[in-house]
C-alpha cells in the first residue's frame, strides 16, 4: 500500500489548513490509521487517531479541541482538519496506518507516508 500526504503548507498561527492521506494499492479500509509529527530535532509524536469506522478518535493533548481526525473509507483517504494553528504545530505530518490497535506508538504503525510539511508563522 501506498500513502500519500498532501495539504500542508504556510498559514499564519490562528488559521487553518486540511490534510489529505490518499491509500492506494493493498486495500487499508478496517486498519487503525491516524496523523503523527515530527519538528525539527524532536522525536516523531502522536497527533490524532481513528478506528476503522471513524466511530472512535483520540487526540493528543497539545490538539484536543483544534484537529479533527476523519476518514472517507469510499474514497480510501484520511484527513485532519488544523483549525487555530499555532507557531509550535509546525512539523512534518505524516500518516499512518496498522491492523492492530489504535496506538499511539510509532513503532504501533506499519505503513507511512513520506509526509508534508506543515508550517505556522507567528
Amino acid at each position: 500500500a501506498q500513502l500519500v500526504e498532501s495539504g500542508g503548507g504556510l498559514v499564519q498561527a490562528g488559521g487553518s489548513l486540511r490534510l489529505s492521506c490518499a491509500i492506494s494499492g493493498r486495500t487499508l479500509t478496517n486498519y487503525f490509521k491516524a496523523w503523527f509529527r515530527q519538528a525539527p530535532g524532536k522525536e516523531r509524536e502522536f497527533v490524532a487517531g481513528s478506528n476503522w469506522s471513524g466511530t472512535t478518535t483520540i487526540y493528543a493533548d497539545s490538539v484536543k479541541g483544534r484537529f479533527t481526525i476523519a476518514r472517507d473509507n469510499a474514497k480510501n483517504t484520511l484527513y485532519l482538519q488544523m483549525n487555530s494553528l499555532k507557531p509550535e504545530d509546525t512539523a512534518v505530518y505524516y500518516c499512518a496506518a496498522n491492523r492492530v490497535s489504535l496506538s499511539m506508538e510509532v513503532r504501533g504503525y506499519d505503513y507511512w507516508g513520506q509526509g508534508t510539511q506543515v508550517t505556522v508563522s507567528s
